[in-house]
């Protein structure tokens, strides 16, 4: 979910950026055409008797905006599912490059010791060439001290016992090098295969979110009004039907110290764009905001709401306090806070802004709590 990310090195962000194409565009609903059509200059005038057509009633209007509604949901839906896959696969990239990066520090540490270690080796070889390897008892026989020669040779065992532990140190590292090698490798595969999946996960969100636009242009100014007054009472009904349940009698705990934090983050992002892949501080998409926000309260957290979803702790509804996320929809496409009262705080799709809503106004999956 985001137009461009941090990068750890130069070395693994450079292969984040290709795209690739996925998916093919939905139907468009074509808007309901307001006026009827004009006749030339050359027709001639309705005859005396005859009627003139019927505008589409509000009620047909209403049902072909419902229709434009359930697919415009279906896009961003859509587009949310692919912010998810774009997201994890950014967060698995910046985890490999870090990973690359150690990796590279590590090779270039050994390689820098071994160096040093072929060094000592060649040291050691030069002084034992220097004897000429002549055994004890020949060197003891050409020796005008005995004694001195008994010294030498216990240095010299010595020396021998160092040379065997560097020669043993020299392989260890030898191939410590070629698994860092090899891992390292194995990174950069891995890498790849992330840039692809977020190369085509990127497309889907831009085809799906530009086929939204393209059918709500097509609506006139009033034709939008009235489409946002749909998902109003569309959410209200939502909401009206989970309150009357009566899960706010049962709802009544409060935030913890960190919770009461991540909700004043949330709550100072009123009002700012959703932007997919957004994590601030300007835009945000709807689990960059949520992460962010407990970010801000001291506790990290996954990056996607399926994530989120997979990872925190579940508590049941009626035991949720401000700053739990409520995950929404089968299959975790979205997450928003919970703030008391039976609200939300949430980032909600594109041409939105972050904003309060009703915690039942979409369907719940579950809650989680960062900070059980």
């Amino acid at each position: 979910m985001g137009t461009g990310k941090r990068g750890l090195l130069a070395t693994a962000v450079a292969v984040v950026c290709a795209i690739t194409v996925l998916g093919a565009p939905g139907a468009a609903f074509a808007s309901p055409d307001p006026t009827p059509a004009t006749t030339s200059a050359t027709t001639s005038a309705p005859t005396a008797g005859a009627q003139t057509p019927a505008l589409p009633s509000t009620a047909t209007a209403d049902k072909n905006l419902e229709a434009v509604r359930a697919r415009l949901e279906t896009l961003y839906h859509d587009a949310a599912v692919a912010t998810d896959a774009y997201n994890a696969a950014e967060e698995a990239a910046q985890k490999q490059s870090a990973e690359i990066v150690e990796l590279a520090k590590k090779i270039v540490a050994g390689q820098e010791k071994l160096a040093e270690l072929k060094d000592r080796a060649g040291a050691a070889a030069r002084a034992q060439y220097r004897t000429g390897g002549l055994p004890d008892e020949a060197q003891l026989m050409l020796s005008d001290d005995p004694s001195e020669f008994l010294d030498g040779a216990g240095r010299v065992r010595q020396g021998q016992r160092a040379t065997k532990g560097l020669l043993t140190q020299l392989t260890r590292t030898q191939q410590d090098l070629e698994q860092y090698s090899k891992d390292a490798s194995a990174q950069w595969a891995e890498l790849e295969t992330g840039r692809k999946t977020k190369a085509a996960a990127q497309k889907k969100i831009e085809k799906q979110i530009s086929e939204a636009e393209k059918l709500e242009s097509r609506l006139e100014k009033k034709e939008k009004a009235r489409l946002e007054e749909l998902e109003r009472q569309s959410a209200q009904k939502a909401q009206t039907a989970w309150l009357d349940t009566g899960i706010l009698h049962e709802i009544d705990s409060a935030a913890s110290e960190q919770g009461r934090k991540a909700v004043q983050f949330a709550t100072a992002q009123i009002g700012k764009p959703y932007v997919w892949g957004a994590e601030g501080p300007d835009s945000f998409d709807c689990s960059g905001l949520t992460s962010e926000a407990w970010k801000s309260a001291g506790r990290a957290m996954p990056r996607t709401s399926q994530e989120q979803w997979k990872q925190l702790p579940h508590v049941p509804v009626e035991d949720m306090r401000p700053g739990d996320l409520i995950i929404y929809f089968s299959d975790a496409s979205h997450v928003a806070m919970y703030v008391g009262d039976g609200s939300i705080i949430h980032a909600p799709r594109p041409g939105r802004t972050v904003t309060l809503a009703g915690a039942g106004s979409m369907p719940i999956l579950g809650v989680v709590r960062p900070d059980a």
